[in-house]
């Protein structure tokens, strides 16, 4: 999970439909900057945000069980 805010703005990360090592690469809708995964966040390898970062939050993968056992006042939308 990443950041998306830069310089005050809020982005849109959407697929670029590009790979690189096998790993997709984003774009923001507002600048078209491209983006690409690293271990500390997103970088811009290509537009406005070149060489900007976006940085990586705190998540976690679970399954479904264990989320709702850890938070039960999680509720579903439809």
């Amino acid at each position: 999970m990443y950041s998306r805010e830069i310089d005050g703005r809020t982005l849109t990360l959407v697929p670029s439909g590009w790979t690189y090592k096998s790993t997709f690469v984003l774009y923001d809708r507002e600048t078209e900057t491209l983006w690409y995964p690293y271990r500390r966040g997103l970088m811009g390898i290509q537009g406005q945000y070149f060489k900007r970062w976006l940085p990586k939050l705190p998540s976690e993968d679970t399954i479904w069980r264990k989320w709702k056992a850890d938070h039960p006042e999680t509720k579903v939308v439809e």
